[in-house]
């Protein structure tokens, strides 16, 4: 074996004893144990959260070298699915990794993807001016996605050293940008998607992967683990640091030193504000999601830090940790807070040639929404290999943070109110991938805070704007109000609340705005 991988190993096994056994002592002396009722001492969302509304974070990683088909290329480039026409017919693209990266850069049993890494150089990646323009964009956090499911850490770790301190950039982008973030007194959030990477399926055929997963098709083939088991390919090698990239580990060894591991390290080398998870978190044995619980909440204590960890489905009790939407909200008001993460595409999260931009106006009607049901956006910007951000992208959350340095006063801190709006567009019920929706100037959005009541038009209401909730002494207690202003300026004409109904009608020189917001005294 070479010296470097004898090395290696020996830095692994050394790390993954230090933090097993500092992981011992802490629970043994700290506040939090691994167990339900204990980690429920901490109160999942904390106020600043509720009061922060908008998040940024970016999915970012070798595999926008490629910039095709999406986030899980690390994935599809080991696949054919040339006979498959539909794989991906609902989504409006076609997956076709194999043979194009083949044309590209060679066959995966030639080219794989740790050769694509060093080519993810990101020598236009500015901490600073990032910083800056999450700011601009009016988020109160944000962070990068740590580990997606390729294994690949965007921090300088020595858990792996498939890390952009050591391999690709050479920088650590998280500890950069998290320095960035804290200058400007903001919060930091960085999420994991890695319960996916261990190759569950070892020595499996890709049809005895599919009987397994209980679907006939290549598509869902190994469905659980992101890499496939192929003989012949990276992901098979018996290469150490192959093995380690690709989740080839055995399951023990891989839930101690590599899942929980850099978990550990990241909190103890950086801190973040949130842990969020992505799905596949099942996949982890209840025991060791709780023993990351009790590590972060008690290294929080520690720091004195209000911190918070999300999760997806029911792979984590609401009692400590905050349920999360991908793609997708709530139908309703409900009581918890909650969180959605989106992506400011129609499609892939990551950066791909063609990549179509959401409308501002899209984005900026689905947060409204999104707040006046208790919950907070975690919005995805795609970033290209070279560390660049797209200007179709930049303009989105330039919009966004417009529109919010005018009518911020009724997202942040503020509270749900009794019913979260009315109006005549209806979403389908709520949760992940939610079906889009176009709203109307006739959708309202309700808001409050201590002083003042905030109904939010989800356009620009160029016809008297009718809101029958907001009745003089209706059904759930609307009183009389003293005034009723529009946030961006003297641009109501007049107002008058009656039995029926608030009717607002603006001046006929007022501004479009994608929203307008309205404060009721």
């Amino acid at each position: 074996m070479h010296p470097v991988y004898i090395f290696k190993i020996i830095v692994v096994v050394f790390s993954a004893l230090t933090v097993s056994s500092c992981s011992i002592t802490d629970t043994t002396v700290s506040k939090y144990v691994e167990d339900e009722k204990s980690l429920a001492k901490h109160y999942a969302a904390p106020d600043w959260f509720r009061d922060a509304k908008l998040g940024i974070y970016f999915t970012w990683g070798p595999y926008t070298v490629a910039a095709h088909a999406n986030e899980w290329y690390p994935r599809w480039m080991h696949f054919d699915f040339s006979d498959q026409d539909w794989v991906g017919r609902d989504k409006g693209y076609h997956i076709d990794a194999m043979p194009w990266h083949t044309k590209t850069f060679g066959h995966p049993s030639e080219f794989g993807y740790h050769d694509m890494i060093p080519r993810f150089t990101a020598e236009r990646f500015d901490a600073a001016e990032w910083a800056d323009l999450f700011q601009r964009s009016g988020a109160r956090f944000a962070g990068p996605v740590a580990m997606h499911h390729d294994g690949y850490a965007l921090w300088d770790s020595d858990i792996t050293p498939w890390n952009s301190a050591d391999i690709g950039p050479k920088r650590d982008i998280m500890g950069e940008l998290f320095a960035e973030l804290r200058k400007r007194d903001m919060k930091t959030v960085a999420t994991f998607h890695h319960a996916r990477h261990l190759q569950r399926y070892k020595g499996q055929s890709k049809e005895e992967a599919m009987q397994r997963y209980g679907h006939l098709d290549s598509y869902h083939a190994y469905w659980n683990s992101h890499y496939p088991w192929i003989d012949g390919l990276p992901t098979t090698s018996e290469d150490p640091d192959l093995k380690l990239l690709y989740g080839n580990l055995p399951e023990e060894q891989w839930l101690e030193h590599f899942w929980l591991g850099t978990l550990k390290e990241v909190v103890d080398k950086y801190q973040p504000d949130i842990v969020w998870f992505d799905t596949w978190l099942d996949q982890i044995p209840q025991d060791t999601r709780y023993d990351f619980a009790a590590y972060y909440l008690n290294s929080a204590d520690r720091w004195g830090k209000e911190v918070m960890m999300t999760h997806k489905d029911q792979d984590m009790p609401k009692t400590f940790s905050v349920e999360d939407f991908e793609q997708g909200r709530r139908s309703k008001l409900t009581g918890l807070p909650w969180l959605t993460d989106d992506t400011i595409s129609k499609w892939s999260w990551s950066y791909i040639e063609g990549l179509e931009v959401k409308p501002a106006e899209w984005v900026i009607h689905d947060f409204i929404d999104i707040v006046s049901k208790n919950g907070q956006l975690l919005l995805n910007v795609s970033p290209k290999y070279d560390g660049s951000i797209p200007d179709d992208q930049r303009a989105v959350l330039s919009a966004l943070g417009n529109w919010l340095e005018v009518n911020g006063e009724a997202i942040y801190g503020t509270r749900p109110w009794k019913i979260f709006g009315e109006g005549p567009t209806k979403m389908a019920e709520g949760g992940h991938f939610s079906k889009h929706v176009d709203y109307t100037s006739h959708d309202i959005r309700f808001t409050q805070s201590e002083d003042a009541l905030y109904a939010i038009s989800l356009g620009t209401p160029r016809e008297p704007l009718h809101i029958v909730a907001l009745a003089k002494d209706n059904s759930i207690g609307v009183k009389t109000f003293t005034s009723v202003e529009a946030l961006n300026g003297d641009y109501v004409e007049s107002w008058s609340q009656k039995p029926d109904g608030l009717t607002i009608i603006l001046k006929e020189d007022a501004p479009d705005q994608a929203a307008y917001a309205f404060r009721l005294n």
